[in-house]
Protein backbone atom coordinates (compact mmCIF):
# COMPACT_ATOMS: atom_id res chain seq x y z
CA UNK A 1 0.00 0.00 0.00
CA UNK A 2 1.12 3.43 -1.16
CA UNK A 3 3.33 5.01 1.75
CA UNK A 4 1.28 8.50 1.20
CA UNK A 5 -2.04 7.32 0.87
CA UNK A 6 -1.90 5.68 4.71
CA UNK A 7 -1.14 8.69 5.87
CA UNK A 8 -3.46 11.05 4.56
CA UNK A 9 -6.50 8.84 4.82
CA UNK A 10 -6.68 8.88 8.55
CA UNK A 11 -9.53 8.16 10.86
CA UNK A 12 -11.56 10.59 12.47
CA UNK A 13 -14.85 12.50 13.33
CA UNK A 14 -16.29 13.47 10.30
CA UNK A 15 -19.57 15.16 11.39
CA UNK A 16 -19.82 19.21 11.35
CA UNK A 17 -20.42 19.52 14.58
CA UNK A 18 -17.80 17.93 15.96
CA UNK A 19 -15.01 19.90 18.38
CA UNK A 20 -13.09 22.22 16.22
CA UNK A 21 -9.38 20.32 16.95
CA UNK A 22 -10.80 17.11 14.68
CA UNK A 23 -13.37 19.45 12.23
CA UNK A 24 -12.16 22.51 11.37
CA UNK A 25 -14.61 25.04 9.97
CA UNK A 26 -13.58 26.15 6.27
CA UNK A 27 -11.72 29.08 5.98
CA UNK A 28 -9.10 30.43 3.16
CA UNK A 29 -6.50 28.86 5.52
CA UNK A 30 -7.53 25.12 4.86
CA UNK A 31 -7.21 25.74 1.23
CA UNK A 32 -3.93 23.13 -0.12
CA UNK A 33 -2.06 23.58 -3.29
CA UNK A 34 -3.75 20.46 -5.21
CA UNK A 35 0.08 18.05 -5.67
CA UNK A 36 0.65 16.10 -8.93
CA UNK A 37 -1.70 13.24 -9.08
CA UNK A 38 0.10 10.21 -10.02
CA UNK A 39 -1.59 7.33 -12.17
CA UNK A 40 -0.51 3.86 -12.05
CA UNK A 41 1.63 2.86 -15.28
CA UNK A 42 -0.68 0.47 -17.72
CA UNK A 43 0.34 -2.13 -19.96
CA UNK A 44 -1.35 -0.13 -22.39
CA UNK A 45 -2.96 3.39 -23.00
CA UNK A 46 -5.12 1.51 -25.50
CA UNK A 47 -8.00 -1.12 -24.74
CA UNK A 48 -9.71 -2.27 -27.34
CA UNK A 49 -13.33 -3.03 -26.62
CA UNK A 50 -13.33 -6.75 -28.14
CA UNK A 51 -10.35 -7.44 -26.23
CA UNK A 52 -12.37 -6.81 -22.96
CA UNK A 53 -15.39 -8.24 -24.13
CA UNK A 54 -13.80 -11.78 -24.49
CA UNK A 55 -12.09 -11.41 -21.11
CA UNK A 56 -15.50 -9.39 -19.08
CA UNK A 57 -17.87 -12.03 -17.46
CA UNK A 58 -21.19 -11.71 -17.76
CA UNK A 59 -21.49 -12.66 -14.28
CA UNK A 60 -19.48 -14.46 -11.73
CA UNK A 61 -20.54 -16.47 -7.91
CA UNK A 62 -20.52 -13.44 -5.72
CA UNK A 63 -19.61 -15.13 -2.27
CA UNK A 64 -21.40 -13.71 0.52
CA UNK A 65 -18.36 -13.94 2.91
CA UNK A 66 -18.71 -13.57 6.40
CA UNK A 67 -16.97 -10.30 7.61
CA UNK A 68 -16.20 -8.62 10.96
CA UNK A 69 -18.77 -5.96 11.71
CA UNK A 70 -16.21 -3.42 11.15
CA UNK A 71 -14.27 -3.66 8.12
CA UNK A 72 -10.46 -3.60 9.06
CA UNK A 73 -8.24 -0.65 8.26
CA UNK A 74 -6.41 -2.91 6.40
CA UNK A 75 -9.47 -4.13 3.90
CA UNK A 76 -10.18 -0.50 2.96
CA UNK A 77 -6.90 0.58 1.74
CA UNK A 78 -7.09 -2.70 -0.43
CA UNK A 79 -10.35 -1.18 -1.48
CA UNK A 80 -9.18 2.36 -2.08
CA UNK A 81 -5.98 1.04 -3.78
CA UNK A 82 -7.95 -1.30 -6.44
CA UNK A 83 -10.45 1.77 -6.80
CA UNK A 84 -7.91 4.22 -7.86
CA UNK A 85 -6.67 1.61 -10.57
CA UNK A 86 -10.23 1.83 -12.03
CA UNK A 87 -10.60 5.19 -11.97
CA UNK A 88 -7.03 4.79 -14.04
CA UNK A 89 -7.98 2.01 -16.07
CA UNK A 90 -11.24 4.37 -16.98
CA UNK A 91 -9.10 7.84 -17.13
CA UNK A 92 -7.61 6.01 -20.09
CA UNK A 93 -10.22 4.95 -22.60
CA UNK A 94 -12.13 8.21 -21.66
CA UNK A 95 -9.55 10.64 -22.52
CA UNK A 96 -8.43 8.49 -25.83
CA UNK A 97 -12.05 9.90 -26.92
CA UNK A 98 -12.69 13.16 -25.26
CA UNK A 99 -13.07 15.59 -28.07
CA UNK A 100 -12.64 13.30 -30.82
CA UNK A 101 -15.30 12.20 -33.53
CA UNK A 102 -17.29 8.51 -32.24
CA UNK A 103 -20.93 7.57 -32.55
CA UNK A 104 -23.64 8.66 -30.08
CA UNK A 105 -26.86 6.37 -29.46
CA UNK A 106 -30.14 7.03 -27.22
CA UNK A 107 -30.35 4.54 -24.60
CA UNK A 108 -33.85 3.35 -23.72
CA UNK A 109 -34.40 6.36 -21.38
CA UNK A 110 -33.54 8.68 -24.38
CA UNK A 111 -29.81 9.70 -22.24
CA UNK A 112 -27.07 9.20 -25.07
CA UNK A 113 -24.18 6.83 -24.20
CA UNK A 114 -20.97 6.27 -26.65
CA UNK A 115 -18.52 4.16 -26.89
CA UNK A 116 -16.62 5.55 -24.41
CA UNK A 117 -19.06 4.99 -21.56
CA UNK A 118 -18.88 1.30 -22.48
CA UNK A 119 -15.05 0.77 -23.04
CA UNK A 120 -14.21 2.23 -19.89
CA UNK A 121 -17.13 0.51 -17.81
CA UNK A 122 -15.81 -2.80 -19.70
CA UNK A 123 -12.22 -1.81 -18.43
CA UNK A 124 -13.11 -1.67 -14.76
CA UNK A 125 -15.45 -4.67 -14.78
CA UNK A 126 -12.39 -6.71 -15.83
CA UNK A 127 -10.32 -5.18 -12.76
CA UNK A 128 -12.58 -5.98 -10.24
CA UNK A 129 -13.38 -9.39 -11.37
CA UNK A 130 -9.56 -10.09 -11.49
CA UNK A 131 -8.78 -9.04 -8.23
CA UNK A 132 -12.79 -9.60 -6.43
CA UNK A 133 -14.58 -12.02 -8.05
CA UNK A 134 -16.90 -12.78 -4.68
CA UNK A 135 -17.94 -8.74 -5.23
CA UNK A 136 -20.87 -8.08 -7.07
CA UNK A 137 -20.86 -5.22 -9.56
CA UNK A 138 -23.73 -2.22 -11.08
CA UNK A 139 -22.89 -0.44 -13.78
CA UNK A 140 -24.64 1.94 -15.35
CA UNK A 141 -24.26 0.52 -18.81
CA UNK A 142 -24.95 -3.29 -17.93
CA UNK A 143 -26.36 -3.25 -14.66
CA UNK A 144 -26.30 -6.21 -12.29
CA UNK A 145 -22.73 -8.65 -12.55
CA UNK A 146 -23.57 -11.32 -10.34
CA UNK A 147 -24.75 -14.96 -10.62
CA UNK A 148 -26.49 -14.56 -7.04
CA UNK A 149 -29.44 -12.01 -6.93
CA UNK A 150 -27.75 -10.06 -3.92
CA UNK A 151 -24.15 -9.54 -2.31
CA UNK A 152 -22.22 -8.18 0.78
CA UNK A 153 -20.03 -6.39 -1.43
CA UNK A 154 -21.09 -4.51 -4.54
CA UNK A 155 -18.96 -1.99 -6.88
CA UNK A 156 -21.44 0.39 -8.71
CA UNK A 157 -19.93 2.22 -11.76
CA UNK A 158 -20.72 5.22 -13.85
CA UNK A 159 -18.27 5.48 -16.42
CA UNK A 160 -18.98 9.01 -17.32
CA UNK A 161 -21.71 10.95 -15.26
CA UNK A 162 -22.13 13.88 -17.71
CA UNK A 163 -22.25 12.14 -20.96
CA UNK A 164 -23.60 14.93 -22.95
CA UNK A 165 -20.84 17.18 -21.58
CA UNK A 166 -18.08 14.58 -22.31
CA UNK A 167 -19.84 14.15 -25.92
CA UNK A 168 -19.26 18.49 -26.80
CA UNK A 169 -16.21 18.55 -25.02
CA UNK A 170 -16.76 20.18 -21.79
CA UNK A 171 -14.21 18.94 -19.31
CA UNK A 172 -16.84 19.26 -16.22
CA UNK A 173 -18.24 15.47 -16.56
CA UNK A 174 -16.52 12.82 -13.61
CA UNK A 175 -16.34 8.73 -13.45
CA UNK A 176 -18.18 7.59 -10.00
CA UNK A 177 -17.11 4.32 -8.50
CA UNK A 178 -18.62 3.05 -5.04
CA UNK A 179 -17.77 0.55 -3.22
CA UNK A 180 -21.83 -0.60 -0.96
CA UNK A 181 -21.04 -2.79 1.87
CA UNK A 182 -24.70 -4.65 2.21
CA UNK A 183 -26.36 -1.50 1.00
CA UNK A 184 -24.19 1.04 2.38
CA UNK A 185 -21.58 2.82 0.51
CA UNK A 186 -17.82 2.61 2.27
CA UNK A 187 -15.56 4.36 -0.61
CA UNK A 188 -16.60 6.89 -2.94
CA UNK A 189 -14.39 8.05 -5.96
CA UNK A 190 -15.13 10.90 -8.02
CA UNK A 191 -12.57 10.95 -10.97
CA UNK A 192 -12.28 13.73 -13.87
CA UNK A 193 -10.08 12.11 -16.34
CA UNK A 194 -9.13 15.29 -18.45
CA UNK A 195 -7.89 17.73 -15.44
CA UNK A 196 -6.10 15.06 -13.50
CA UNK A 197 -8.08 15.63 -10.43
CA UNK A 198 -9.56 12.66 -7.98
CA UNK A 199 -11.65 13.11 -4.96
CA UNK A 200 -11.80 10.47 -2.73
CA UNK A 201 -13.87 9.82 0.29
CA UNK A 202 -13.73 6.66 2.60
CA UNK A 203 -16.36 6.02 5.79
CA UNK A 204 -14.81 7.25 8.92
CA UNK A 205 -11.98 9.28 6.84
CA UNK A 206 -11.27 12.53 5.79
CA UNK A 207 -12.04 13.11 1.89
CA UNK A 208 -8.93 13.41 0.22
CA UNK A 209 -8.41 15.56 -3.12
CA UNK A 210 -5.26 14.84 -5.33
CA UNK A 211 -3.39 13.82 -1.89
CA UNK A 212 -4.82 17.29 -0.09
CA UNK A 213 -7.22 17.01 2.84
CA UNK A 214 -10.67 18.81 2.10
CA UNK A 215 -13.39 20.62 3.67
CA UNK A 216 -17.04 22.19 3.40
CA UNK A 217 -17.17 25.91 3.61
CA UNK A 218 -19.52 27.61 6.43
CA UNK A 219 -22.54 29.27 5.05
CA UNK A 220 -25.56 29.64 7.59
CA UNK A 221 -28.22 31.55 5.12
CA UNK A 222 -29.90 30.53 1.49
CA UNK A 223 -29.84 34.17 0.49
CA UNK A 224 -26.00 33.54 0.61
CA UNK A 225 -25.63 30.68 -0.87
CA UNK A 226 -24.25 29.69 -4.45
CA UNK A 227 -26.37 27.00 -5.60
CA UNK A 228 -25.52 24.33 -8.52
CA UNK A 229 -27.80 22.24 -10.46
CA UNK A 230 -27.42 20.30 -13.59
CA UNK A 231 -30.10 21.56 -15.42
CA UNK A 232 -33.53 23.77 -14.94
CA UNK A 233 -34.88 21.83 -17.50
CA UNK A 234 -34.68 18.61 -15.64
CA UNK A 235 -37.54 19.14 -13.03
CA UNK A 236 -40.88 18.91 -13.93
CA UNK A 237 -44.45 19.20 -12.42
CA UNK A 238 -44.02 19.55 -8.37
CA UNK A 239 -40.26 18.90 -8.40
CA UNK A 240 -39.77 22.24 -10.33
CA UNK A 241 -41.90 24.14 -7.97
CA UNK A 242 -39.76 23.04 -5.33
CA UNK A 243 -36.64 23.80 -6.93
CA UNK A 244 -37.84 27.18 -7.87
CA UNK A 245 -38.62 28.37 -4.21
CA UNK A 246 -34.87 27.16 -3.45
CA UNK A 247 -33.63 28.67 -6.55
CA UNK A 248 -35.17 32.02 -5.95
CA UNK A 249 -33.71 31.98 -2.04
CA UNK A 250 -29.86 31.60 -2.95
CA UNK A 251 -27.62 34.70 -4.14
CA UNK A 252 -26.34 32.74 -7.08
CA UNK A 253 -28.19 30.03 -9.13
CA UNK A 254 -25.17 27.87 -11.84
CA UNK A 255 -25.51 24.98 -14.07
CA UNK A 256 -24.39 22.62 -16.06
CA UNK A 257 -21.73 20.57 -13.63
CA UNK A 258 -23.50 17.02 -13.34
CA UNK A 259 -21.41 15.77 -10.45
CA UNK A 260 -18.73 18.12 -10.54
CA UNK A 261 -20.99 20.27 -8.87
CA UNK A 262 -20.72 17.78 -5.41
CA UNK A 263 -16.99 17.54 -5.75
CA UNK A 264 -16.96 22.15 -6.14
CA UNK A 265 -19.06 21.66 -2.71
CA UNK A 266 -16.73 19.05 -0.98
CA UNK A 267 -13.88 21.53 -1.76
CA UNK A 268 -15.65 24.70 -0.18
CA UNK A 269 -16.28 25.92 -3.80
CA UNK A 270 -19.91 25.95 -3.81
CA UNK A 271 -22.55 25.60 -1.24
CA UNK A 272 -25.57 23.41 -2.47
CA UNK A 273 -26.73 21.25 -5.32
CA UNK A 274 -30.13 20.46 -5.85
CA UNK A 275 -31.41 17.56 -8.19
CA UNK A 276 -34.20 15.80 -9.19
CA UNK A 277 -34.31 12.31 -10.83
CA UNK A 278 -30.75 10.83 -10.31
CA UNK A 279 -30.20 7.34 -10.28
CA UNK A 280 -28.28 5.81 -7.69
CA UNK A 281 -24.76 5.56 -9.69
CA UNK A 282 -25.59 8.55 -9.88
CA UNK A 283 -24.81 9.41 -6.05
CA UNK A 284 -23.90 6.66 -4.17
CA UNK A 285 -20.11 7.63 -4.91
CA UNK A 286 -20.68 11.43 -3.94
CA UNK A 287 -21.99 10.04 -0.31
CA UNK A 288 -18.84 9.39 1.48
CA UNK A 289 -16.82 12.46 -0.30
CA UNK A 290 -19.29 14.79 0.66
CA UNK A 291 -19.67 13.66 4.57
CA UNK A 292 -16.03 13.24 4.42
CA UNK A 293 -15.25 16.51 3.74
CA UNK A 294 -18.07 17.64 6.51
CA UNK A 295 -21.02 18.17 4.20
CA UNK A 296 -24.83 16.76 4.25
CA UNK A 297 -26.18 14.73 1.65
CA UNK A 298 -30.02 13.33 1.89
CA UNK A 299 -33.10 12.88 -0.04
CA UNK A 300 -35.28 16.05 -0.23
CA UNK A 301 -36.96 15.19 3.29
CA UNK A 302 -33.53 15.12 5.03
CA UNK A 303 -33.43 10.92 5.05
CA UNK A 304 -30.43 9.45 4.15
CA UNK A 305 -29.97 7.98 0.78
CA UNK A 306 -29.43 4.44 0.38
CA UNK A 307 -30.39 1.47 -2.67
CA UNK A 308 -29.40 -2.31 -2.26
CA UNK A 309 -28.96 -3.53 -5.55
CA UNK A 310 -29.62 -7.01 -6.56
CA UNK A 311 -30.46 -8.59 -10.18
CA UNK A 312 -34.08 -7.96 -9.64
CA UNK A 313 -34.55 -4.80 -8.81
CA UNK A 314 -34.04 -1.67 -11.30
CA UNK A 315 -32.24 1.57 -10.70
CA UNK A 316 -35.16 3.93 -9.27
CA UNK A 317 -34.85 7.43 -9.17
CA UNK A 318 -34.02 9.87 -6.44
CA UNK A 319 -34.13 13.32 -5.58
CA UNK A 320 -31.18 14.64 -3.85
CA UNK A 321 -30.20 17.73 -1.91
CA UNK A 322 -26.41 18.65 -0.82
CA UNK A 323 -25.06 21.28 1.35
CA UNK A 324 -21.78 22.01 2.61
CA UNK A 325 -23.22 23.77 5.89
CA UNK A 326 -25.65 21.97 7.95
CA UNK A 327 -27.97 25.51 8.11
CA UNK A 328 -28.40 25.93 5.25
CA UNK A 329 -29.19 22.37 4.38
CA UNK A 330 -32.29 22.44 6.43
CA UNK A 331 -33.88 25.78 5.39
CA UNK A 332 -33.31 24.30 1.82
CA UNK A 333 -35.61 21.45 3.27
CA UNK A 334 -37.87 23.68 4.30
CA UNK A 335 -37.87 25.63 1.27
CA UNK A 336 -38.44 22.10 -0.56
CA UNK A 337 -41.83 21.36 1.44
CA UNK A 338 -41.31 17.86 -0.29
CA UNK A 339 -43.58 15.49 0.89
Amino acid sequence: MNAHLLQTLLPLNLRRDSSPSILPHYSAANRRSPCALRFSPLQSTSIPMASLGSSVSIGRSCINKPVSAELRDFDMDQFIELGNKLADASGVVIRQYFRRSFNVTDKEDLSPVTIADQEAEAAMVKIIQEHYPHHAIYGEEDGWRCKEEAADFVWVLDPIDGTKSFITGKPLFGTLIALLHKGEPILGIVDQPVLQERWIGVQGRRTIFNGQEIFTRDCPQLSKAYLFTTSPHLFSGDAEAAFSRVRNKVKVPLYGCDCYAYALLAMGHVDIVVESGLKPYDFLALIPVIEGAGGFITDWNGKSLSWEPSANKPASSFNVLAAGDKKIHVEAINSLQWN
